[in-house]
């Protein structure tokens, strides 16, 4: 069971009750989480856990010690604590250390829902084998994942803050696959309401797209035009809002630096029509109450209309800036200022390019120019003349993330939709249109499927 905001605050109080340190933070987390698994056109696996965790942190004369258990019985807090400030005290000085925040007040949000936490595993057994089901009308092999999750915990810091707050998440991501193996599809969502997460959507998808996808030809690699469906945007920056940091920026690991220690704030770096921005009570995306370094979340424009118009400032970097210190974002959405551009839409426009899925197995090259390499997967198709003309062989890329938004590449914006990164499997979560763009850079071809 979850632990409730009373629970909660007592063990908190508890914890900072051991502690004889200069200063603390403590954090207490519940967790309900479940998963089914499935291959073969089969169910493999289901699981369930439940599960409390302690963190303490604590500072003595300006060093840091950290120390974390499982068990909530007084004997385990107190002796978690005492080794908490027995590691403090043979550390050495934390140069960045910043008193912890006092008493601050915390807007609700609402991410919650209980039948997410508390799933029903006959309801959640019957989804799985209707999509199993469908496979096997269509012929296909399907292959997933489930899972579901709820959590609540409260932090507390020796100066007077503590927040409580409730999140849960459920997702589904699915592979469909012919029998020959040779040709693939994959759809993935996850919302915090269980009862709105489409499941007959993602089986049907998957496979439609393993369908279609069969005979691919092949095609050279190259500088394309292409359309990136949602999925392909959430691989590539779906977590875009989270890499504003105003430190890197400022230090020249970022590619919002600019030269002589200065920051690209008030530049256009992207598509005049492009915002990307976070705000923790969106109905769709409801984030967290509070930002980082415990601060309160606000809604926060990262890029307006294409320009920067903000980095976070860290308490420890704006102090070592003169600045203020900036809530960070809680969530991740980019949305077109312009009238939203349906994927079928985009095709039909489109005079010669690629239709892409999914990505996979996506690294860092340089985070000077955010440039990204991973390879297409389960699907990409070659489009001429307004229509999708046959599937092709997969590719790896090389495609730099600010060069792909960057002002003049663009050609259309699609409506946000809520999707997690593949790689994730739907453990996160973000709102992202749909992106025609008029250059795609594919470096190789690759035999993945």
């Amino acid at each position: 069971m979850l632990l409730t905001e009373t629970e909660a605050r007592a063990i908190c109080d508890k914890l900072l009750g051991y502690v004889k340190a200069d200063d603390a933070v403590v954090n207490v987390n519940s967790e309900n989480y479940g998963h089914l698994r499935f291959a073969a056109n089969a169910f493999t696996t289901s699981g369930a856990r439940e599960n409390v965790s302690i963190g303490v942190t604590v500072w003595i004369g300006g060093k840091r010690g950290s120390a974390s258990t499982n068990e909530i019985d007084d004997e385990s807090l107190k002796s978690t604590v005492a080794l908490a400030e027995q590691l403090a005290r043979i550390s050495p000085v934390d140069r960045e250390y910043m008193p912890t925040l006092g008493a601050q007040t915390y807007k609700p949000v609402n991410g919650y829902a209980e039948a997410t936490s508390n799933i029903s595993l006959t309801t959640r057994a019957k989804t799985i084998n209707d999509a199993i089901a469908a496979c096997e009308k269509a012929k296909v092999v399907g292959a997933g994942f489930h899972q579901a999750r709820g959590t609540a915990g409260a932090s507390a810091t020796k100066n007077g803050n503590f927040i409580y707050d409730r999140s849960s998440l459920v997702s589904l991501g699915m592979t469909a696959r012919t029998p020959d193996g040779t040709s693939s599809g994959y759809f993935l969502r996850n919302h915090f309401d269980v009862g709105k997460l489409d499941t007959a959507r993602i089986a049907g998808e998957a496979i439609r797209k393993a369908l279609e996808a069969r005979n691919p030809r092949i095609l050279e690699p190259g500088v394309y035009p292409a359309i990136l469906e949602p999925q392909a945007v959430a691989d590539l920056v779906g977590q875009l809002a989270f890499s504003f940091d105003a430190r890197s920026a400022e230090e020249g690991r970022s590619p919002f630096s600019a030269p002589g220690g200065k920051t690209k704030v008030g530049e256009k770096i992207f598509d005049e029509r492009l915002n990307v921005y976070s705000d923790p009570w969106h109905p769709e995306l409801p984030g967290s109450k509070s930002a980082q370094g415990g601060f309160p979340s606000q809604k926060i424009y990262l890029v307006r209309n294409g320009v920067l118009e903000n980095l976070i400032y860290s308490r420890y970097w704006a102090k070592q800036k003169s600045k203020e210190p900036t809530p960070g974002p809680v969530n991740s959405i980019i949305e077109s200022s312009a009238p939203a551009v349906s994927v079928e839409d985009m095709i039909k426009s489109m005079d010669r390019g690629i239709l892409l899925g999914r990505f996979w197995y996506i690294r860092g090259v340089d985070p000077r120019t955010a440039l990204q390499t991973g390879l297409t997967r389960d699907g990409i198709w070659y489009i001429e003349k307004g229509k999708i003309q046959y599937p092709v062989k997969n590719f790896r890329f090389n495609q730099s993330v600010t060069q792909l938004l960057a002002p003049g590449n663009i050609d259309m914006i699609g409506k946000p939709e809520r999707v997690g990164n593949s790689e994730g499997q739907g453990g996160n979560a973000a709102l992202l249109p749909a992106l025609r763009v008029k250059e795609f850079n594919f470096s190789s071809q690759s035999e993945a499927v």
